[in-house]
């Protein structure tokens, strides 16, 4: 009897060791996805100790249940390796649709990475010119040539393409300037990008150069002595914003916010924090490689 019981043993540890693994996964949410889409997946695998996953934008992960950004719309192959500790495995994959957002996109590639931007429809002066600068090619090759580490990241000069070293920066546009678009739902959070000018009673923004927010950090009482000087009530969200993730409060009402980053913040902290010399421009030239209008 008990030979049996050993011989039953043997076999089951034996199927055992050689199962395979069986890869499964599902998609969290599955209501309709937009850029910028954040998906989360749950792995429903059997039998498998490790976890590839190509989420089809050539990103990959080896978590057992990631989630995933997708940032260009686009229908996307997402597929799940299951791996024993044998090295066995097995494969799942599904299709995801990622659709173009109602308001637009843009993706600006820089020597110092991207950086992914939503304009804003409620600015749509400022967003339609921005769009058409890009799919002119505009903005390429030009320099973000005046960068102030803790405020913010200046570009759009066209004499800044080729620039030599020692050239004086910070006049060019492309001819006209853009009434001013002021909208209390946009504030200058870190990552907003926003339209720079020279002084004018209008506050008319220039027609091309921009700047993106770094900043620092408020306290409420900072927040209140803003309020109070500007006239104007910040929203309990702007408010956390602005103690959390910091900004530039002082040039809001003065400086047309237009967009925000919504991947890439670190780009601006890296380019902030590059040396500089006179005028605030960097040593090291930072480029602009391509503005690309995802949607």
């Amino acid at each position: 009897m008990k030979k049996i019981m050993w011989l039953f043993f043997a076999i089951a540890l034996l199927m055992t060791s050689c199962a395979r693994p069986v890869a499964n996964f599902t998609i969290a949410d599955k209501s309709a996805k937009t850029v910028p889409a954040d998906i989360r997946f749950e792995n429903k695998s059997k039998k498998a100790a490790i976890y590839e996953w190509d989420f089809g934008d050539g990103k990959t992960s080896s978590e057992l249940s990631p989630s995933h950004q997708y940032y260009k719309p686009g229908k996307y192959t997402i597929t799940l390796k299951a791996i024993t500790q044998k090295g066995k495995t097995s494969t799942h994959s599904k299709q995801i649709q990622i659709d173009a957002p109602e308001e637009c996109l843009v993706e600006m590639e820089t020597s110092m990475g991207t950086m992914v931007i939503l304009l804003s429809s409620a600015t749509p002066g400022h967003r339609d010119n921005f769009i058409k600068l890009a799919e002119q090619g505009f903005y390429d090759g030009l320099l973000f040539h005046r960068v102030i580490n803790g405020f913010m990241i200046q570009g759009g000069d066209p004499n800044s393409r080729n620039a030599k070293p020692n050239a004086r920066l910070g006049s060019g546009g492309p001819g006209y300037q853009i009434p001013a678009e002021f909208v209390d739902s946009l504030v200058h959070i870190k990552g907003a990008i926003c339209a720079a000018r020279t002084n004018n009673p209008e506050k008319k923004s220039s027609g091309s150069q921009f700047y993106i927010v770094q900043g620092t950090t408020y306290s409420d009482a900072q927040i209140d002595q803003m309020e109070k000087r500007k006239g104007f009530k910040y929203t309990a969200k702007q408010r956390e914003l602005l103690k959390t993730v910091g900004g530039t409060p002082q040039l809001d009402r003065e400086y047309v916010v237009y967009g925000h980053v919504i991947s890439g913040l670190d780009v601006i902290d890296k380019i902030a924090q590059t040396p500089t010399k006179a005028g605030d421009r960097p040593i090291k030239d930072v480029v602009i490689k391509k503005v690309r209008v995802i949607k």
